[in-house]
């Protein structure tokens, strides 16, 4: 199945949290889209890996998702070499999106710039004929995607573009209940992180409606590139 947008995250929540809204404005369009989680978010304080999976698949299909896909990476100790960028260049070649998106270059959580430069790397190795791959055991044919752009996650990173999420961010916010033992739960008894406080699941909003008032939207989500965007016509631009 070819896709348009295929996004990687290192957690499963990751995504949601980030693109959520970008991601059901593409498939409303039209779009196919599908999600590749890095690990199965195994070390998280809350929840088990029955649970996050289940909690993810829910996501999945809240948002409308093609495919998801998780590659159970090690949580917390994945790193970008041979052996993980193989794997990553095996899903870009089987799904051979235009665009990815994936993790905050830089964040809080050290899987969230590991997994961003990881799978940054893999879209470019994916393009090189003389990296052969096999899937199902037939040899994949090279492919690499148009455009990677990167989410913004816990830190305040300044977008180099916004997309205008205001009539996807119920679907977004969605999405990210979805992971019920994740974020904020008044009757959990479990530990609390810095993600299970209220604030931070207010954050969520905050940030999509101060980044959507600074271009006269609603909501907005906001996205970092690694090469120039570029447009036919200064009237492109909203």
């Amino acid at each position: 199945m070819k896709l348009d947008i295929l996004a990687f995250g290192a957690h499963p929540d990751d995504i949601e949290l980030g693109a959520g809204g970008t991601i059901a404005k593409a498939i409303a369009e039209g779009k196919k889209v599908g999600v590749i989680d890095l690990t199965k978010g195994e070390l998280g304080t809350r929840g088990t890996e029955e649970t996050r999976k289940a909690e993810a698949a829910n996501a999945a299909e809240i948002l409308g998702l093609s495919i998801r896909e998780n590659l159970g990476f090690a949580d917390g100790f994945f790193t970008n070499d041979k052996q993980h960028q193989l794997e990553v260049i095996k899903m870009l070649r089987k799904y051979q999106p235009e665009i990815v998106l994936c993790n905050a270059i830089d964040d809080r959580h050290i899987d969230h710039g590991k997994g961003s430069k990881l799978v940054s790397d893999a879209c470019f190795l994916s393009g090189l004929i003389k990296i052969e791959t096999m899937l199902d055991g037939v040899i994949q044919e090279k492919w690499r995607p148009k455009h990677v752009y990167h989410y913004i996650q816990w830190k305040t990173i300044e977008p180099d573009f916004v997309v205008d999420i205001s009539n996807f961010m119920e679907i977004k916010q969605k999405s990210v209940n979805a992971y019920q033992t994740q974020f904020f739960n008044s009757k959990s008894n479990e530990p609390e992180t810095p993600i299970t406080s209220k604030s931070f699941i207010d954050s969520v909003n905050y940030r999509a409606k101060e980044l959507g008032r600074l271009v006269g939207v609603d909501y907005a989500e906001g996205f970092t590139v690694e090469r120039y965007i570029t447009v036919d016509s200064l009237f492109d631009i909203k």
